[in-house]
């Protein structure tokens, strides 16, 4: 199952890609683009849309072994790489948990760009409602700061 999964994940590559010259957007469209993002538009198809593959068609990661997730996030993230799109996940987070959440990638809405990269991004800075939990990398940082503002608070004011 693995063979076949691979070769349908190279199948999802990119293959029509602008022409450099013709990559760049006209004035009034990036100006659309980025009127749509402030204004937080959410974008109208799903990854799993442009690249054609469907999450449920991955085994669940528990039914693979480290080395085959290892292939699949490989070759995935290179298939991503041909539509411009990236994902941030923390390097400590278990296989299996990247795993699931790159796969997940295909029911998200996002829109695709010629250049540039747009990235799949889960944190938010805010380590308590983290999706990553204890392997957020904002977890550290901001235990720092709890551990300093108690040391401030229990100062004696002499």
């Amino acid at each position: 199952y693995l063979a076949h999964l691979l070769a349908d994940i190279i199948a999802a590559h990119r293959t029509e890609i602008p022409l450099e010259d013709e990559r760049a957007p006209s004035f009034e469209e990036h100006i659309t683009e980025v009127e749509n993002w402030l204004e937080g538009k959410e974008p109208v198809h799903s990854f799993g849309y442009y690249c054609g593959l469907d999450a449920i068609n991955f085994p669940p990661p528990e039914q693979l072994n480290d080395d085959e997730i290892k292939e699949v996030l490989k070759a995935f993230t290179q298939m991503m790489f041909t539509w411009n799109l990236d994902i941030h996940l923390p390097e400590e987070l278990p296989l299996a948990i990247a795993y699931t959440m790159t796969v997940d990638t295909l029911n998200s809405k996002t829109d695709v760009v010629n250049s540039g990269t747009m990235g799949f991004d889960f944190c938010t800075g805010y380590a308590p409602d983290c999706v990553f939990k204890e392997y957020c990398p904002c977890l550290k940082i901001w235990n720092e700061e709890d551990d300093k503002n108690d040391l401030q608070e229990n100062k004696l004011p002499f």
